[in-house]
């Protein structure tokens, strides 16, 4: 392994050795470099702000206090809070209780964010199955009820509409035709009777890494909203708000230009500056109880939704840039941290002002590419060279 690393340490040595010499630059040369590169009608006037990973220090700024659409990069934020509030290694249960006195049947669930549709998905990815829920409920009605489905009703609590709508709709279709009533947890706990099924979701620390990699929205709202109600606040969008303003109030980030609408980006009435997210992302990199956040990034030209993007446009700097993508029509945002040769950079990149349409959207992708791939360059230790 040791000869592996030697040898991919000398090639990546010789490749950077015949490079240009204005290939990779430094930050001395950001500022007329960036102006210059930014000018690239593509991007459409964007917001962008550099900062040193080691000193926090700015090292390039362009209408960084502009607000701007994020997009998906919203995400960053709905990760700070759940690492806050949620603990890494819990999850979410989803049980069932058959009480045939009662002639009733209790779903108890803890807000579950990803109950799946399809058993086999659910399963292979270790998640509540909602037609394993619904089949064994129906199969247990029956044992109690005479081998009838008739004349049960269902109470219900810490269940997401969405999920009751798709259970009922599921039950339907097999002649279970229950009445529905949401009760408190209180409730549905003391009518508990004999456990039937019992589901669990993966990690809030998996979860947040699916989050990051693969962009979910629906995940990251239902997270958002569970952390703002473990923070004490209400599970809805001013709920969400004030969560986040918590956070940044704690790192001391200014906040007085974000606009919050939702959790996930979509909305086109979420505002943040590059600054506000520049430093965000500074900060969050300098403490451990924020590092899932780093490590579930998805990895430029590698993995996630960065996995196609870097390879022809920036081809130096795959494997080198972690960051949260965001799309929207007319928008393409991109920000996280970028590897250079003797530090790491923090980035944040929001084109809000693109035209419409994919073509755009492209241009503007590969334009943040090639931006990134002016400093982006392996951290080779300096006891490794070719004459050794």
């Amino acid at each position: 392994m040791r000869s592996l690393y030697r040898l991919v340490a000398i090639a990546l040595v010789s490749i950077l050795s015949v490079l240009p010499a204005h290939a990779v630059l430094g930050p001395e040369s950001f500022p007329a470099a960036f102006d210059e590169l930014l000018k690239n009608q593509n991007l459409a006037n964007p917001a962008m702000i550099v900062i040193d990973g080691n000193t926090g220090a700015i090292l390039y700024e362009k209408n960084a206090y502009s607000q701007r659409k994020p997009a998906s990069v919203m995400k960053i934020l709905t990760g700070a809070v759940v690492l806050e509030h949620l603990a890494p290694m819990s999850t979410f249960s989803t049980t069932v209780n058959i009480n045939p006195e009662l002639k009733t049947v209790i779903v108890r669930g803890s807000y579950d964010p990803w109950i799946s549709l399809d058993h086999n998905t659910a399963r292979k990815m270790s998640r509540a199955s909602l037609p394993f829920i619904g089949f064994r409920t129906m199969s247990f009605v029956k044992e109690f009820n005479g081998g009838s489905l008739k004349n049960y009703k269902v109470i219900y609590s810490g269940l997401y509409s969405k999920d009751v709508s798709n259970l009922k709709a599921f039950w339907a279709k097999r002649n279970f035709k229950p009445v529905m009533k949401s009760v408190s947890d209180e409730t549905a706990l003391m009518a508990l009777g004999e456990q039937v099924v019992a589901e669990n979701s993966p990690t809030v620390a998996a979860l947040l890494e699916w989050i990051m990699l693969w962009s979910d929205n629906q995940i990251s709202e239902r997270l958002a909203r569970l952390s703002a109600k473990a923070a004490g606040y209400g599970m809805d969008e001013k709920g969400v708000d004030a969560v986040f303003r918590d956070i940044l109030a704690k790192l001391e980030i200014d906040d007085s230009k974000l606009i919050v609408a939702d959790a996930s980006g979509l909305s086109r009435k979420n505002k943040i500056t590059a600054k506000l997210m520049g430093e965000l992302l500074y900060k969050l990199r300098q403490d451990e109880k924020y590092s899932l956040i780093y490590t579930g990034l998805p990895i430029g030209g590698v993995s996630g939704t960065l996995k196609t993007r870097f390879l022809t446009t920036a081809p130096t700097a795959v494997g080198l840039v972690r960051a949260k993508t965001g799309t929207l029509n007319g928008t393409a945002t991109l920000a996280g941290y970028v590897q250079a040769t003797d530090r790491e950079y923090v980035f944040v990149t929001l084109a809000d002002e693109i035209p419409k349409g994919n073509t755009a959207l492209k241009k503007a992708r590969a334009a943040i590419d090639r931006v990134l791939g002016r400093i982006a360059a392996p951290n080779i230790p300096a006891e490794i060279s070719p004459a050794s």
